[in-house]
């Protein structure tokens, strides 16, 4: 193995030097530091990464925990593989440009205080900060990571203590796709598939809809079910929409995400019912299929490769500096396709 004592015995420089030179100091004449350069290139020396993370109090690791439910196995496309995929994508982008390492792990979110989540007291040892991939984490156990790490919440509440928080604005997007629906389209009957109810993002995609239904007294809520952001949890809540009002179909299905519309629209569909004949479907992501399906799916991107992305650049800002935004908002664009009601509108669609 190629040392920094190789590298100082052939430019006839001092060990110091050769450290003055990989570590990007100024102190060093530059034709020293060609020198020592082209000794670095002709030994093939490679910097012990570990010994300068060291001599900055650094680890050069970033951790990531993504936090899904228990699912069947039958049903194991639940949120986590594509709303994380694309979230981890963000960070990926950003993290390459750091020469940093990730390290995942992924957590059921009913496992707090068992010994699943005790393992990231053991994570928080080995990385410089935390980025949890979900706002499930109860605010106390944000409050132990936060006190070892940094620690950025993604989809979190904003205004969480111990945390930063970046979050799309759910509140706005869900409120546009139902004054959609409601203006547009004259919609009035309508039917809530919810997330889980400690999800932040779930939450004011639901405050959002009792919002817009509160300046819209003729519309009506004719009900709602509960689901966990998976396709089969979407095809149960349509199985169940089918059995309580098939004598009176609501007008539209108003899913708190993709994946449960898809799984509503199939369980329609496999009813005899068109959609958006019968009843209109709407969702919330835009994940890389919906736009794929038939109908194409209406729904409200949220950017999650950028919310990784910045919850990045947030942590890695408090690393450094110890300074950073406490809660950073994204906005969200209405994509506006056929499960709605509308012809297609490729420009909105932006794909």
């Amino acid at each position: 193995m190629v040392t920094l004592f190789d590298v100082a015995r052939l430019a006839g420089v001092s060990t110091a030097t050769v450290s003055r030179v990989v570590h990007g100091q100024d102190r060093v004449r530059e034709a020293t530091r060609t020198r020592v350069q082209q000794a670095i290139e002709e030994l093939g020396y490679v910097p012990d990464g570990a010994a300068q993370s060291l001599s900055r109090r650094r680890k050069d690791v970033i951790g990531m925990v993504c936090v899904e439910r228990e699912v069947e196995p039958q049903d194991i496309e639940n949120v986590g593989l594509l709303y994380y995929d694309e979230v981890l994508r963000g960070v990926e982008a950003r993290i390459r440009n750091h020469n940093l390492l990730l390290l995942i792990t992924f957590m059921q979110a009913e496992g707090v205080g068992t010994p699943d989540f005790r393992r990231l007291d053991s994570m928080s040892g080995k990385v410089d900060g935390i980025l949890i991939g979900e706002g499930f984490v109860a605010s106390h156990y944000i409050e132990r990571l936060a006190a070892r790490v940094p620690v950025v919440v993604i989809a979190g509440t904003p205004g969480e203590r111990a945390a930063d928080v970046v979050a799309a604005d759910n509140f706005s997007g869900s409120a546009a796709i139902i004054t959609h629906l409601i203006a547009d389209h004259g919609k009035r009957r309508l039917f809530h598939v919810d997330g889980p109810p400690d999800s932040p993002d779930a939450i004011q995609r639901r405050l959002a809809l009792e919002h817009v239904l509160r300046g819209h007294p003729q519309c009506q809520l004719i009900g709602s079910t509960q689901g966990i952001f998976s396709v089969r949890s979407g095809e149960q809540a349509g199985e169940e929409l089918l059995a309580r009002h098939r004598g009176a179909l609501p007008e539209a299905v108003v899913c708190a995400n993709d994946q449960m519309a898809i799984g509503v629209m199939a369980a329609l569909q496999q009813a005899g019912l068109g959609v958006p004949g019968d009843v209109a479907v709407t969702g919330f992501d835009d994940v890389p299929v919906a736009r794929h399906l038939h109908p194409p799916l209406t729904t409200i991107r949220q950017p999650m490769q950028e919310l990784g992305a910045m919850a990045f650049d947030v942590l890695y800002s408090r690393i450094s500096t110890g300074k950073g935004e406490s809660d950073v908002m994204l906005p969200v664009q209405l994509i506006i396709r056929e499960s709605c009601g509308c012809t297609s509108a490729p420009a909105q669609d932006g794909k």
